[in-house]
C-alpha cells in the first residue's frame, strides 16, 4: 500500500475525484466506441480522477435496436471488453461502461466495472422500460432478480448481479453501487438500498434521449437521490453520435452531493462532455452518522448485499481541489440564493421573536443600542417583530448605554438608529455606577491608574445587562438579546449578569459574517427612510469593536475585537465545519486555504467590501484556527447557559438545548495535536 497523500492533496482529507463522460458514440461500432472510452479513461487517469462513468451500451451504441440481437455485434461487445482490460492496466481509475452481455442464453442490459484490467463486476439493469419510445424487453432480460451469480466475459469470470457493491480498499477508500437508466426513475431506486447498505458514490449510466424539459427533470431526481441517500450520485447521459432516427440525445452529465449540483457538463456540445469534481466523502459519513433516521432505514431495509473488492491507490503528489467552495459557509455567493437566504433569516428571526413576546401576553420590548452591528440587527427585529404584532413601534424601549470607550461616532449611529426608527429612545450614562463599581471592588481605575483589564470591561458589560433587565422590570417588557453566533462560538461575551444574557436572542443563530449582510439588506429594502439606511450602511463601514477600552493616553484602542479573536471570515468557517460536520482541524485548515489563499479566484458575495477581499496564507490559518479550538472548548460554559433564540440555518446553532450539547469541562488537546501534527507550518 502506498503512503497516506500530501497535506496539499484532497485525497488526504476524504475526497475522491469523480469524472463523467459522454463520448461520441458509433452506433453498432464497438471497436470506435472502445477507442472513444479508452481516450476517455487516459484523460481521467491523467486528471487524477478515481473513478470514471461513461453513458449506458457506450460500447455498442444505445439506439441500434435489434442489432443487440446478432451476434456478430456481441461477440465485438466482448472483444472490445477485452481490449479494455488489456489496455488500462497500468491506468488508476475505477471505470464504468455500459454492455449488452450474453448471461446462460439471455441478453441483459450491463454496467461493467472495470479496474487495472480486471472486471471487479457486473451489474445488470434492474428495471426496462418498454413504454413510449422504450422497448428494452424486447431485447434484454430485467436483471432485477440476478444475485449471488458470476458471468463470463470474453474469458474472464467475475461477479454478476443487482446484490453487488464495490469497495475501494487502497489509500481511497469508498464504497461504489451502480445502476441504470430507468432504475433511478421507478418509486424505490436500487440505489437507495445500497446506499443504506454503506454505498457512498451512486454511479448511473443512462441513455435517456431528450426532450423539452426532461433535463431539469433528471437534475432533480438525482438531486433528490443523493440527498435521500446522503451520498453522491454521478451520472452520465448518451449524447453525441447515438443514433437520431427517431430520437435526440443531449449528453446530460452531473455529479451531486446530498441534494446539491456539484457540476454538470455541458448539453448538446460539439465537444464530447467530460467534468470531473471532488467529491467530499467525509461529509457524506457525517450526515450518515448524524441523521439517525438514516440509520434506522438501514436497520430495517437489511438485504443481503456481495461486496466486491479492490484496490485503489489515491493518485501521487499535490493536486489541486476541484470543488466548488464558499469562502463564507453562511453566506451564499450567489445574489439571488444571498437575497433568499437574507429574506428567510429575517422572517425567522422575527416569526420567533414576535412569537416569543406573544407567549409572554406583554407587550414591550427593551433593548440596548451600541451603534454597533449585533444590536442594530437585533433592533431591527424588534421593530418589525411590533409590526407583526400590529403594536407601536414606540413599544420598544431602546436605550444606548454609554460607557468609558463609547465614541461619538457609534454614540451618534445608535440615536440615528433610533430616531429614524421612531422606537422610544432614552440614554443612560453608565459611567458613574461603573465608577463606584469598581471603587468598592478596590480597583485601580477608581485611583486614578490607567488599568483596563478583565474586571474593569466586564463591570461595563454587566451594568448594561443589568440596566436593561430592571428597565424590563420597570416596563413590563422583555429583553431582546444581540450577541450573535460567532460571539457564542468564540466566548466574546460576558456571562451572566452581562451580554450573553438576555429573555430571547433573535441573533444567537446568525453569524457575524452573515449579520452585515442581513443588515445590507434592510437598508436596500425600501423599509426604512433613507437617512435610517445611510446611517445602516456607515454602521457597516466601522470597525467590530466592543468599546469597552479607552482609546487614547494609556489605552489600547481604538479596540479591535478581530485582532484579538481572530478575523471573523476565518473564524466563522471553522466554526461551521467544525460544528456542522465535525472535520478534523487539518481539514479544516485544507478547506480554509483553498477558500481563503487566493483573494482573485472563486466568487465573493456581493457587496463584500474592496478592503475586505483579501487572502490568508496557511500560517495566518493555522494560527487562528489553534486559538479557534481554544476559546470553543474554554467558553462551552457560556454556551450551556444560553438564553432562547432561534436557529436560522443549515449551519446549525449553539444551543445546549438543539445543535450543540458538550460537557463545560471537555479538552482541546486532541483537536489541537490533531492540528499540530498534520497541518505545515
Amino acid at each position: 500500500m502506498r503512503e497516506k497523500p500530501p497535506f496539499f492533496s484532497p485525497y488526504a482529507h476524504d475526497f475522491v475525484r469523480v469524472a463523467v463522460c459522454a463520448p461520441r458514440v458509433t452506433p453498432a461500432d464497438p471497436a470506435a466506441n472502445v477507442e472513444a472510452i479508452l481516450a476517455f479513461v487516459r484523460r481521467a487517469h491523467e486528471e487524477k480522477a478515481a473513478v470514471l462513468l461513461f453513458p449506458e451500451l457506450g460500447v455498442s451504441g444505445y439506439a441500434i435496436d435489434d442489432l443487440h440481437l446478432q451476434e456478430t455485434l456481441l461477440e465485438a461487445v466482448e472483444s472490445g471488453v477485452d481490449r479494455l482490460c488489456r489496455e488500462t492496466r497500468a491506468l488508476n481509475p475505477l471505470f464504468v461502461v455500459g454492455a449488452p452481455l450474453r448471461h446462460k442464453g439471455l441478453l441483459y442490459n450491463c454496467a461493467v466495472v472495470i479496474h487495472k484490467g480486471e472486471i471487479v463486476g457486473v451489474t445488470p439493469k434492474s428495471h426496462l422500460p418498454n413504454y413510449r419510445e422504450f422497448y428494452e424487453d424486447r431485447w434484454f432480460t430485467p436483471g432485477l432478480n440476478i444475485v449471488g451469480e458470476t458471468i463470463a466475459v470474453a474469458g474472464r469470470s467475475a461477479p454478476f448481479g443487482v446484490d453487488l457493491l464495490y469497495r475501494s480498499v487502497g489509500t481511497c477508500p469508498f464504497v461504489a453501487h451502480v445502476e441504470i437508466c430507468e432504475d433511478l426513475w421507478v418509486p424505490n431506486p436500487p440505489s437507495g438500498f445500497a446506499a443504506m447498505a454503506g454505498a457512498e458514490l451512486l454511479l448511473n449510466l443512462t441513455a435517456s434521449n431528450i426532450t423539452i424539459g426532461k433535463a431539469e427533470m433528471r437534475r432533480r431526481l438525482c438531486e433528490v437521490q443523493s440527498a435521500r441517500c446522503l451520498a453522491a450520485y454521478a451520472y452520465a447521459a448518451a449524447g453525441p453520435g447515438e443514433s437520431t432516427t427517431d430520437l435526440a440525445w443531449d449528453g446530460q452529465t452531473g455529479v451531486f452531493e446530498v441534494g446539491e449540483m456539484l457540476c454538470e457538463g455541458e448539453r448538446f456540445a460539439t465537444e464530447p462532455a467530460f467534468v470531473a469534481v471532488d467529491v467530499d466523502l467525509g461529509r457524506l459519513r457525517a450526515e450518515r452518522i448524524r441523521q439517525g433516521s438514516f440509520g434506522d432505514g438501514a436497520a430495517r431495509g437489511a438485504i443481503p448485499w456481495r461486496t466486491v473488492e479492490f484496490a485503489l491507490d489515491a493518485p501521487a503528489g499535490e493536486i489541486a481541489l476541484r470543488r466548488p467552495l464558499e469562502r463564507f459557509p453562511f453566506v451564499p455567493s450567489d445574489p439571488q440564493r444571498l437575497r433568499q437566504d437574507c429574506e428567510e433569516a429575517w422572517a425567522i428571526q422575527v416569526q420567533g421573536l414576535a412569537e416569543r413576546l406573544r407567549r409572554t401576553a406583554l407587550t414591550k420590548l427593551v433593548i440596548g443600542v451600541s451603534g454597533g452591528l449585533d444590536s442594530t440587527e437585533a433592533l431591527l427585529v424588534s421593530v418589525k417583530a411590533m409590526e407583526r404584532l400590529g403594536l407601536p413601534r414606540t413599544n420598544v424601549l431602546a436605550y444606548t448605554l454609554p460607557g468609558f470607550a463609547t465614541s461619538d461616532a457609534t454614540k451618534s449611529y445608535a440615536w440615528a438608529l433610533m430616531k429614524g426608527l421612531g422606537v422610544t429612545a432614552g440614554e443612560i450614562d453608565i459611567r458613574p455606577a461603573a465608577r463606584q463599581m469598581l471603587a468598592d471592588l478596590g480597583h485601580p481605575f477608581a485611583g486614578g491608574e490607567p488599568v483596563y483589564d478583565v474586571t474593569f470591561e466586564n463591570v461595563q458589560a454587566g451594568l448594561r445587562t443589568d440596566y436593561l433587565f430592571r428597565l424590563a422590570n420597570q416596563n413590563g417588557a422583555i429583553v431582546v438579546g444581540t450577541g450573535d453566533l460567532s460571539e457564542l462560538a468564540l466566548g466574546w461575551c460576558t456571562y451572566g449578569v452581562g451580554d450573553q444574557m438576555s429573555h430571547y436572542n433573535p441573533n444567537g443563530g446568525v453569524s457575524k459574517t452573515l449579520i452585515q449582510h442581513l443588515i445590507r439588506f434592510a437598508a436596500n429594502s425600501g423599509d426604512f427612510d433613507a437617512e435610517t439606511s445611510r446611517t445602516l450602511h456607515a454602521i457597516l463601514a466601522s470597525e467590530i469593536s466592543p468599546e469597552l477600552v479607552p482609546a487614547g493616553e494609556g489605552g489600547t484602542g481604538p479596540q479591535s475585537t478581530q485582532a484579538v479573536v481572530g478575523p471573523y471570515a476565518l473564524q466563522d468557517f471553522n466554526l461551521y465545519y467544525l460544528t456542522r460536520y465535525g472535520y478534523r482541524p487539518s481539514k479544516i485548515a485544507y478547506l480554509a486555504w483553498n477558500a481563503w489563499h487566493d483573494a482573485s479566484a472563486g466568487a465573493w458575495p456581493k457587496d463584500i467590501p474592496p478592503g475586505d477581499k483579501r487572502a490568508y496564507h496557511l500560517a495566518e490559518i493555522k494560527r487562528w484556527l489553534r486559538l479557534f479550538l481554544t476559546r470553543f472548548f474554554a467558553n462551552q460554559f457560556k454556551r450551556s447557559a444560553l438564553p432562547n433564540g432561534p436557529k436560522l440555518s443549515s449551519g446549525g446553532s449553539l444551543s445546549p438545548r438543539g445543535d450543540w450539547r458538550m460537557p463545560s469541562d471537555a479538552s482541546a488537546a486532541a483537536w489541537l495535536r490533531e492540528l499540530e501534527d498534520n497541518v505545515p507550518d
